[in-house]
């Protein structure tokens, strides 16, 4: 990543992927977008292993590696190490800015956090209106059979060959 590369949240985002459920990063964008390499970032997660347990780092597995790589154009053949890549999650990337002490690191760290945060209320409020939707479905689920009927009703009154009674003032 230059420095002449303005860092949006767009393009954060676009680096987040959902693998096992989670929403992650993977080794090589982060080591991107810190302006370090992906040995150095390995290097130093490695050194602090007690910091990332499973929950907040775990390596792809060769298959979900090769799904990523055949979905995303940024995933070349060549362009990334051997072995899968880690992926790391919300609480990953908290965690690396305690062992990636640099400034670039440190206003990274920030804009992805932000971009995470962005992310799960944008969830959330779809969730809200996903369930809101789901709501009126169950309360609307069957009335199309009363409509109907509604419907058939109200053709009976527009045909003029049933016979009706006559209703309403009657005069002598």
């Amino acid at each position: 990543m230059s420095n002449s590369t303005i860092l949006t949240e767009e393009f954060v985002a676009s680096k987040i992927y959902l693998i096992r459920d989670k929403k992650v990063m993977l080794a090589g964008d982060l080591a991107k977008l810190y302006q370090v390499e992906v040995k150095r970032l390995n290097e130093q997660v490695k050194r602090n292993a007690g910091r990332f347990p499973e929950s907040f780092m775990f390596r792809l597995t060769f298959e979900e590696y090769k799904s990523l790589r055949s979905h995303f154009a940024t995933l070349k053949q060549g362009e990334h190490t051997k072995y899968p890549p880690y992926a790391f999650t919300e609480y990953g990337i908290l965690m690396l800015s305690g062992v990636l002490k640099s400034i670039t690191a440190e206003k990274v760290n920030i804009l992805i956090i932000e971009t995470f945060v962005k992310l799960n209320k944008m969830l959330n409020t779809n969730k809200h209106v996903l369930l809101k939707i789901e709501e009126m479905e169950k309360r609307i689920s069957g009335q199309d059979i009363k409509l109907l009927e509604l419907f058939e009703y109200l053709k009976q009154f527009i045909r003029q060959d049933i016979p009706r009674k006559k209703i309403g003032f009657k005069s002598d």
